[in-house]
Parts: C-alpha cells; sequence; structure tokens
C-alpha cells in the first residue's frame, strides 16, 4: 500500500465485520478487534499482497485493573515491503484463554511465554507455555497492577545452611516518606524543631 489512508481503506473494506475501530496516529494503524477475529484479521494482514505484513515485532498487555475485561492484547507487526506498521488489540477477562500465533508467527513462541510469565495471561494451543523470565516455584505475575512491590518472596546467601534460600520478604524498614524539601533550606522537622526551641527561650 502506498499509504496508511490507503490500508486503513482496504483493511476496512476487505474486513468489514472484523473491524470494530481504525485510526492513525504517530505514523502507525491502530486496529480493534474482538479476540474471536483474531486470527483471522492476522492471517489477512500477513497473506493479503497490499498488506505483506510478515514480521511480528512484538506482544504485550495493557492491565486495566478497574475494568470488566482487565486485559489489552497488544500485537505490533512490520511490512517491509511497504515500510509500515499495524497495532492490532483487543481486550480479555482476566482468566480468558486466547489463541496462541506460533503457527503463524513462529516468533510468537518466545513473546507468548513472556506474556504470560509477566501477567499471567493463558495461550491456547501454544508449544511450550512455561515462565520464561522468573525463576522456577515463582508466584504471582509481576506486571500485574495488583501484584506487591516488594514481591512476594526474596533469595538471600545463608551463612548457617551455607547455600542460597528463597524465604518470604522481610522489611527491616518501614517505608519512608519524603518531604522532598530543598536541603539548602532546611527540611520542616528541623524547621518546626527551631521554632519550638526559640518559643521555649
Amino acid at each position: 500500500m502506498k499509504s496508511l489512508e490507503d490500508l486503513e481503506k482496504k483493511i476496512n473494506s476487505e474486513l468489514t465485520t472484523k473491524i470494530k475501530k481504525t485510526e492513525i496516529k504517530h505514523k502507525q494503524l491502530y486496529i480493534d478487534i474482538d479476540k474471536d477475529d483474531f486470527i483471522d484479521v492476522t492471517l489477512f494482514i500477513k497473506t493479503n499482497q497490499d498488506t505483506k505484513f510478515r514480521q511480528l515485532i512484538d506482544i504485550t498487555v495493557v492491565d486495566y485493573l478497574e475494568k470488566s475485561q482487565r486485559f489489552q492484547l497488544v500485537y505490533l507487526f512490520l511490512s517491509h515491503e511497504f515500510n509500515q506498521r499495524i497495532i492490532l488489540k483487543y481486550s480479555i477477562n482476566e482468566n480468558e484463554i486466547i489463541p496462541s500465533l506460533t503457527n503463524i508467527f513462529p516468533a510468537a513462541n518466545w513473546m507468548e511465554r513472556e506474556v504470560f510469565d509477566m501477567y499471567g495471561v493463558s495461550f491456547k494451543d501454544h508449544p511450550d507455555l512455561r515462565r520464561i523470565l522468573t525463576d522456577y516455584g515463582f508466584e504471582g505475575h509481576p506486571l500485574r497492577k495488583d501484584f506487591p512491590l516488594t514481591g512476594h518472596s526474596e533469595v538471600r546467601y545463608s551463612e548457617e545452611q551455607k547455600k542460597v534460600i528463597s524465604e518470604p520478604v522481610k522489611l527491616e524498614q518501614n517505608f519512608r516518606n519524603f518531604d522532598y524539601e530543598s536541603p539548602w533550606k532546611g527540611t520542616k522537622y528541623i524547621k518546626e524543631e527551631i521554632e519550638n526551641n526559640d518559643k521555649k527561650n
């Protein structure tokens, strides 16, 4: 396709019932679809002679914790021939299992494993769906918005046992609140202390 506008018209005319919304932003075409139409739309943009989006760049997820459809899957595709990019998006519920893209784009294998590890989104018919970035027995999914900042467990070397052990997180110090005052002007608690001393004298 010569321009993104032509590409947008082509996709909307060919896939009328499968496209919810299209938009051109930042020199890229954004397409919103339903989960059920994902494989059909992906096959079309890869195999059609006017599109040729034959490289999957990345797969990621946005966590909308408060929404009923918590996760939005985001797929980035590139057409080398036309030097154009498409961003394909659809929303799912928290425990939904979605179709794997590995049969169409083998590169999706590791990307889907990363999404599974970080967000807990499962893919149907994935050849090897297991964690890829966290350790064996890791609890939770670190990029979810409800994952605690400190995590659930910590790994350290134990002098008594002479080995690396995993144990629940213990905070040695409470989180502190900072007043962000300039040290040249003096912090609030020092000012208050000086004022109290002045009143006593």
